[in-house]
């Protein structure tokens, strides 16, 4: 008798079907893997040499296994038999592989593999889940997998799209699951809900080992709910898929719990994650996103920003110089992406001198015609933008109307209209405020090209809505950690230093330069009237020019013999 036993755990054992995972026990062969219920288990993978897993011990109340392996970005596959077929294995970075047990089953056991050349660390973990606990990925007809428990993730410059396959209810061993698609009542799937969770790294953590240690709190219900934020919650109704904006170099973990209200269970899917970047990729990967151009061309701008913010108001022509850089800017940087597919840098280069030119347009307006109600209509706008901005940055702006891009374009505008009407009857203070909340916040997006934060994103999120219409459905949601709380409180701490400075300094004083072309004209008549002017006796530009040129001429010509010459007769 004791004899069969250990035949049928033999077979048990060797079945293809099964899957398990964590911590080794006892001796084992250098190819096998022991995993212990619920405990996670390093472990590294070589292409030469795949490994067999195993886990013993299965309790009877267990109705379902979901076995679960994550590397950093090399791929890794895990399969319930040495022969890799479509619907019993997957490949990737975060896979897992859900068993259905049967009575009999009390030993499971999975094969791991790599294709990469280099070896791949891994932590892996197996789960179990009773048969009141909704099955992830049950009802999946996407995939390949059979029951799929994985999140498929995507990702772009613009926005992260997970995807996932809808969960069934769970069933007790040796049972068929239930239909997917017979009836829509309280007694099938479509009373289940799903929760999606979002886990931020801490910012500039691009370690193998902190990834790997992070995921630990993502793979159970409980350390979901304890460590996660929750982002959406969809019904079986809605479309098993979610968008969020691409946060590069930034590591985020994602998870869905599927949720059965009737029985008040839960269970959890593979959690993903992403950096919204290659690690393997020649320019531009993970470790040096930061390009040149990028560099200098917000370094000079931060510069010139950093100057509005604390002397802006008194040099009333650089900071319309500023300001029409930006509108310029914007709008050109804007048209030129949508419209054509030229590199980045060159795009770089082209907004800055129509940037340029801009500026300069609105400072050759005022010189001009001096309407000062024009010059400040731009100025309020331009902080009426950036106020907008940080509205639409804060959870405000993941409500479901705003997806609707008129619903959000308008709102934007309205927003930045209301600034200067706010402010009609006090332009100085409207041009002073600008000058140090928009003047340091050109600071915050210069140390975003060398140091990341999240504070960047006020302003990025609105372009990438410009220039994507598919952006209107990611959810902006964005870390907020010790780097950012730094950042904002220098920002502040500028803004409100300029802010001081300029109004302190500026009274008593007029409050606007008077029309420069007035002046420009009333002083040339006064030269002409005035003899005793010493102006007066200046020849004419164009004479001046003229004559300049003529002995810039005489330099480069060769001299003329002169004839005889003789001494001079006394």
């Amino acid at each position: 008798m004791g004899l069969l036993r250990l035949l049928v755990l033999a077979l048990l054992a060797s079945q293809p079907e099964v899957v398990g995972g964590a911590e080794t026990v006892g001796n084992s062969s250098e190819g096998l893997i022991e995993f212990s219920m619920g405990t996670f288990r390093y472990f590294e993978l070589n292409r030469s040499f795949p490994k067999e897993a195993i886990l013993r011990h299965i309790s009877s109340n267990v109705t379902f296994l979901i076995f679960q392996t994550h590397s950093q970005y090399q791929n890794t596959t895990v399969s319930f038999s040495k022969t890799l077929l479509p619907n019993t294995s997957g490949t990737g970075t975060d896979k897992g592989l859900v068993f259905t047990l049967r009575p009999e089953h009390s030993v499971c056991t999975w094969y791991l593999e790599t294709l990469d050349a280099e070896p791949v660390q891994n932590v892996a973990i197996p789960l179990s889940y009773s048969e009141r606990d909704p099955i992830p990925g049950g009802c999946n007809l996407e995939f390949d997998l059979d029951i799929d428990p994985n999140i498929y993730l995507e990702y772009n410059f613009f926005e992260t799209t997970i995807k996932f396959a809808p969960a069934n209810l769970g069933h007790a061993r040796g049972t068929r699951a239930l239909p997917c698609d017979i009836g829509t009542g309280q007694d099938s799937r479509w009373r289940l809900q799903y929760e999606v969770y979002q886990y931020f790294l801490p910012e500039k953590d691009l370690t193998e080992e902190g990834l790997l240690q992070h995921l630990q709190r993502m793979a159970e219900v409980p350390q979901v709910l304890a460590n996660a934020i929750k982002v959406a919650t969809l019904t079986a109704n809605d479309k098993t898929s979610v968008s969020f904006s691409s946060l590069r170099g930034q590591g985020v973990i994602y998870n869905v719990i599927v949720w059965d209200p009737y029985l008040n269970t839960s269970a959890a899917y593979v959690p993903a994650h992403t950096y919204a970047c290659s690690f393997e990729a020649v320019e531009g990967n993970c470790s040096s996103l930061g390009r040149v151009s990028t560099k200098v061309f917000f370094t000079l701008f931060a510069l010139l920003g950093l100057f509005i913010c604390f002397f802006g108001h008194r040099f009333w022509k650089t900071e319309l110089f500023f300001v029409g850089f930006i509108f310029m800017g914007f709008f050109f940087y804007v048209l030129i992406t949508r419209l054509t597919t030229i590199k980045y840098d060159v795009r770089l280069i082209l907004t800055a001198i129509t940037g340029s030119v801009g500026g300069i347009f609105l400072v050759a307006a005022w010189w001009r015609f001096g309407i000062l109600a024009l010059c400040m209509l731009c100025v309020g706008l331009v902080l009426g933008s950036l106020v907008s901005s940080v509205t639409l940055f804060t959870p405000l702006g993941n409500l479901k109307i705003f997806r609707d891009d008129g619903v959000f374009w308008v709102t934007f505008t309205c927003i930045a209209i209301l600034v200067p009407v706010v402010f009609l009857g006090c332009l100085r203070i409207l041009n002073i405020l600008t000058c140090g909340f928009v003047g340091s916040y050109s600071v915050v997006l210069a140390v975003d090209s060398y140091l990341y934060t999240s504070l960047s994103y006020i302003t990025l999120n609105v372009l990438k809505r410009a220039l994507s219409t598919d952006f209107r459905r990611a959810l902006t949601s964005v870390p907020f950690q010790t780097n950012d709380f730094i950042i904002l409180a220098v920002w502040g701490m500028l803004a409100v230093s300029g802010i001081t400075l300029q109004i302190r300094r500026e009274r008593g004083r007029p409050s606007f330069p008077p029309h420069p072309y007035k002046l420009w004209k009333r002083e040339r008549e006064r030269r002409v009237t005035n003899i005793l002017d010493p102006s007066y006796h200046i020849p004419p530009l164009r004479e001046r020019l003229y004559g300049r040129l003529t002995r810039i001429k005489e330099l480069f010509q060769k001299e003329q013999p002169a004839g005889e010459r003789t001494p001079l007769l006394l």
